[in-house]
């Protein structure tokens, strides 16, 4: 009798112990996120971006961090812009550990909670990636702000997006220093998902640049959200029909000459594919 007793109690506390851990697992999922993978001491290494490259606003919230800076929407729950700047020095192959896709603290209405996109079938796919971002803990760590991804079919992601992501890395190498602008086309009418209604965008661009102020070349890529193999090549546009699309002056600081000789065509010469 004494013996079932115990054997009874033991049974309890596991039952017990059992549902604490579910329940604070289930409170860390929902719950819990870290403050801020921003260098606390405010006075780490910066990469700067020009500011006569930098687009306009059509939300007018621009978000600086030490490693990137981006234009949020509010209504679309994501960055319309995401820029930054990404050197031959930058390509390293560090290790670093994946943290967790926290809140943007410095969106003033906070950046969507990464838990919209469990179960929507989307990938959580970086703007500013963090593969390009290994040269420095802070500056990977900053990759996973929820304000620099969007929702990305995981073929897309995975494959013709990953292709440009990696050329561009190629042209890093062979020409030193880029600039690059990208995000989703964000317009009206939209999939969304999530409690926060997170938009799904239907094409995702790129805009990378290299050079000085009065000398700069330019290409500027249109891809569907969905997997291609098509030619990076057959995915240029000019900068015009970006604009066009999403009401952003890419390149409004430069003199109107440069800017529409610059906007108005595609011009390959000097990039090698």
């Amino acid at each position: 009798m004494v013996y079932r007793k115990k054997y009874g109690s033991n049974k309890t506390v596991y039952t017990i112990l059992i549902l604490v851990c579910v329940v604070g697992f289930w409170l860390f999922e929902n719950f819990y996120t870290p403050d801020t993978y921003s260098n606390p001491q405010g006075s780490g290494v910066q990469t700067s971006f020009p500011e006569y490259i930098q687009p306009s606003s059509t939300s007018g919230e621009i978000i600086r961090h030490d490693h990137f800076l981006l234009s949020y929407s509010e209504p679309h729950e994501q960055a319309e812009w995401v820029a930054y700047t990404l050197k031959k020095s930058h390509l390293t192959y560090d290790d670093r550990e994946r943290p967790y896709f926290i809140e943007d603290p410095k969106v003033k209405t906070k950046s969507a909670d990464w838990r919209n996109y469990k179960g929507s079938g989307y990938d959580r796919g970086h703007l500013c990636p963090a593969g390009d971002r290994r040269f420095s803990e802070y500056a990977y760590n900053e990759t996973f702000y929820t304000s620099n991804i969007s929702p990305q079919d995981r073929d897309f992601n995975a494959g013709v997006w990953n292709r440009l992501e990696l050329q561009v890395r190629q042209w890093a190498k062979q020409h030193g220093e880029l600039f690059v602008i990208t995000a989703g086309v964000l317009e009206q009418g939209l999939e969304e998902i999530g409690e926060e209604d997170v938009d799904v965008p239907r094409q995702y661009y790129k805009i990378i640049a290299r050079g000085s102020k009065d000398n700069l070349k330019v290409l500027a890529f249109l891809i569907e959200g969905r997997e291609s193999s098509k030619p990076l090549k057959s995915f240029l546009v000019p900068v015009d029909t970006i604009e066009q699309r999403t009401g952003i002056d890419f390149f409004e600081e430069l003199p109107d000459n440069l800017e529409n000789e610059m906007e108005t065509k595609v011009n390959t010469s000097g990039w090698q594919f």
